[in-house]
């Protein structure tokens, strides 16, 4: 083998195991999804959300704000859903088929379909779950990190790229006289406003395997960081060194000739 070859070949082992190394792969094989939350229904509302995935395992973190901050005297709780089995996106306001001026959940369901899965702070994250007010983030904002196990519906949508994260609870005070006279399609004994979206963002692959800066939990998962980039850097470098290690030894070994 040419000397050239032979410095450069352990250089370029080395990239390739750091590239191989498995948070370095979560990111590169799809296994990571992302979302950004857009407001719904006069909501000033935001947020980021990252999903990696490690079979039917999902860390989930999230960061919202700019919510309703309260519901009759406590913190507003903003039940949330992976939403799934329809076209994959959010509703635009020709949705509101009854023109009250707010999509309602119901009307909304032909764009992100039905609760998959159930974002609860703890215990059950099935569809059964999806308003159980009491395990639900609530406030203004939050920050959310959890690892659960999705069932194969779920699982299914999210990698077929029809999952949507849809976040609910609006501020009655913002709504027409119409709609906060009205009662929630899901939940007749709460007004429209408290189950009614007021955040949705389609769920799409991402190269990221962690939401920038991480955010604090309220469950029971970790989140991991920006590692996986750095390994990314790392294997790339050392495959660039490799290459002019090769090269230089090629220059040097044609100047003495």
């Amino acid at each position: 083998m040419k000397k050239s070859l032979l410095l450069a070949a352990p250089a370029l082992a080395i990239g390739a195991m750091a590239l191989a190394m498995p948070g370095v792969a979560s990111a590169a094989d799809g296994s990571s999804y992302q979302a950004q939350l857009g407001a719904l229904n006069h909501s000033s509302g935001s947020g980021s959300f990252m999903l990696q995935l490690n079979g039917s395992q999902a860390t989930i973190t999230e960061h919202v704000s700019g919510l309703a901050a309260t519901f009759g005297g406590k913190p507003y709780p903003h039940v949330q859903h992976i939403h799934i089995g329809a076209k994959g996106d959010c509703p635009t306001t020709a949705a509101d088929t009854n023109n009250d001026g707010v999509i309602s959940t119901t009307e909304g369901a032909p764009s992100y379909g039905a609760i998959g899965t159930t974002l609860s702070t703890s215990g059950d994250t099935s569809a059964a779950a999806g308003l159980t007010l009491t395990t639900a983030p609530s406030g203004a904002g939050f920050d959310y990190s959890r690892t659960i196990s999705l069932d194969s519906k779920t699982l299914a949508s999210v990698k077929a790229g029809t999952a949507v994260i849809v976040v609910h609870g609006l501020d009655p005070a913002t709504l027409s006289t119409k709609a906060q006279g009205e009662k929630s399609d899901l939940a007749p004994a709460l007004p429209l406003a408290a189950t009614s979206p007021t955040l949705c963002g389609a769920l799409t692959a991402s190269q990221m395997s962690a939401m920038p800066g991480g955010a604090a939990s309220t469950g029971g998962g970790a989140t991991t960081g920006l590692q996986d980039q750095t390994l990314i850097g790392t294997g790339a470098s050392l495959i660039t060194a490799g290459a002019l290690a090769g090269a230089l030894s090629y220059r040097r070994r044609t100047t003495n000739t």
